[in-house]
C-alpha cells in the first residue's frame, strides 16, 4: 500500500534488458521492487555492482522505461515532465566544461532548466554559500578539488528549488574532510525540508545519515528499514557476559572441578533458554559460545535481539551464585546486515548497460 506522504512509490517494479536485438536472451535487471521515500527523510539504496541500483534511477528519472509494476515521485508518473520538475539530479560522474567558473556553470544550468535570468541570479549566491563555494566562484573548475566539484554538482541540482533530491555516490572518491562537508550539507538540506534519495556503496557514511535504507541484490530488495530495525533485527545483537565461578558451592555436585565441567555445567543451564532461538545460517555454537579466562572467569557470547533472554540468563546465573562482573552489548553494524543479506560477494551475472536496445514497454 502506498504511505499517503511517500514521494517515490515503487510497486513490483521489474525490468528486462535484451543484450542484443537479434538475441532471444534477456536480463532481469529489477525482479518485483517495492519500496517508498518518504516526505523530509534521507532514504538510502544499498547493493553491491549489478545489484540493480542505476537501473532504479534511470526508471525514476525516465531515462529507461519499466517493463512491469509502477513508478511515481509525488503522486505523478515517474519520468513526467511534471514529476521531473520536483527533482534534483546528481549523476555519480558529472561533466562540466574545464573554461566554466562555479558562477558561470550555475548560470548554463539554470539556463537548461528554463529558470529565468533574474531567477538565477538571485539563486546563484546563496546556493554558493550554502555549499561553501562563495569566494571560489570566480575560479575556473579546473582548478576544483573533487569535494569541490561534488558541492558544485550540488548547487546545480538545487539550483530550480527541488522538493527532491536524487544523488548518486555524492560522496565516491572523496577523502574523509569531503565526506564530511558533503554529509553536513545533506543533513542540513534535511532540516530545510528536503527528501533526498541516496544511492551509495559507503557503508559508513549511509549509517550516519540515512533515516531508512533498502539494501538490494540481484535486482530485489532484500532488506529494508531504519538503521535500527535492520541492525537489531536482522541478525541479531552479540551480547557478552563475565562471570567469575572461584570456590563456588553451587558447584560441587559436578564430577569433575575442571574448567570444562564448570563450562559443561553452565552451557546446561542456559541451553534451553536459547532453544527456541532461529536465525538464518545459525547453529547452537554460533548462538551460544562459552570460554574460559584467567582468574577462575568464564566468558559467554549469545547472539539475540530479546532483552527478555538476556535478563532470564543474569537470573539463572545468579540463581546458580555465579557473579557478573561484566556485562557489554555489541550492536550490529549496517555492514554486518548487508552481508547477512548479500554475502561477502555477489556473483550478480550482469553488469548494467549505459547504452541499450528496449525490449517491450
Amino acid at each position: 500500500m502506498t504511505v499517503p506522504d511517500a514521494v517515490i512509490s515503487i510497486e513490483q517494479l521489474a525490468k528486462t534488458y535484451r543484450r542484443q536485438l537479434w538475441s532471444g536472451k534477456a536480463i532481469a535487471a529489477l525482479r518485483g521492487v517495492s519500496l517508498e521515500v518518504r516526505r523530509g527523510e534521507v532514504f538510502g539504496l544499498l547493493g553491491p555492482n549489478g545489484a540493480g541500483k542505476t537501473t532504479l534511477i534511470k526508471i525514476l528519472l525516465g531515462v529507461v522505461r519499466a517493463s512491469a509494476g509502477r513508478a511515481s515521485l509525488f503522486g505523478l508518473p515517474a519520468g513526467s515532465i511534471e514529476a521531473r520538475r520536483k527533482v534534483g539530479y546528481l549523476p555519480e560522474s558529472l561533466r562540466i566544461d574545464r573554461h566554466h567558473t562555479a558562477r558561470s556553470a550555475l548560470h548554463f544550468y539554470g539556463q537548461m532548466s528554463r529558470l529565468e535570468s533574474a531567477v538565477i541570479a538571485e539563486r546563484i549566491d546563496p546556493l554558493l554559500k550554502l555549499v561553501g563555494l562563495d569566494g571560489r566562484d570566480r575560479e575556473p573548475v579546473r582548478r576544483f578539488s573533487k569535494g569541490m566539484y561534488q558541492r558544485l554538482g550540488l548547487a546545480q541540482a538545487l539550483l530550480h528549488d527541488p522538493d527532491l533530491l536524487i544523488l548518486d555516490e555524492p560522496t565516491d572518491g572523496l577523502d574523509p574532510v569531503g565526506r564530511s562537508e558533503v554529509r553536513r550539507l545533506l543533513l542540513e538540506l534535511k532540516q530545510r525540508g528536503k527528501t533526498i534519495f541516496l544511492n551509495s556503496h559507503i557503508l559508513q557514511e549511509v549509517e550516519l545519515v540515512c533515516d531508512r535504507v533498502a539494501i538490494m541484490s540481484q535486482g530485489a530488495v532484500q532488506g529494508k528499514g531504519s538503521i535500527e530495525e535492520l541492525t537489531n533485527a536482522a541478525v541479531g545483537r552479540e551480547t557478552i557476559f563475565d562471570i567469575a565461578y572461584g570456590q563456588n558451592a553451587s558447584l560441587s555436585n559436578l564430577v569433575t572441578t575442571s574448567v570444562e565441567g564448570v563450562i559443561a555445567h553452565v552451557r546446561g543451564r542456559l541451553e534451553p533458554i536459547y532453544a527456541g532461538q532461529s536465525m538464518a545460517d545459525a547453529n547452537a555454537n554460533s548462538l551460544l559460545s562459552i570460554t574460559a579466562l584467567p582468574d577462575d572467569r568464564l566468558r559467554i557470547k549469545v547472539i539475540c535481539g530479546d532483552q527478555r533472554l538476556t535478563d532470564a540468563t543474569i537470573d539463572v546465573l545468579r540463581r546458580d551464585g555465579l557473579s557478573v562482573v561484566g556485562l557489554s552489548t555489541n550492536r550490529r553494524t549496517l555492514e554486518d546486515v548487508f552481508l547477512s543479506l548479500v554475502g561477502p560477494t555477489d556473483a550478480s551475472p550482469y553488469c548494467e548497460p549505459i547504452l541499450v536496445a528496449e525490449g517491450g514497454a
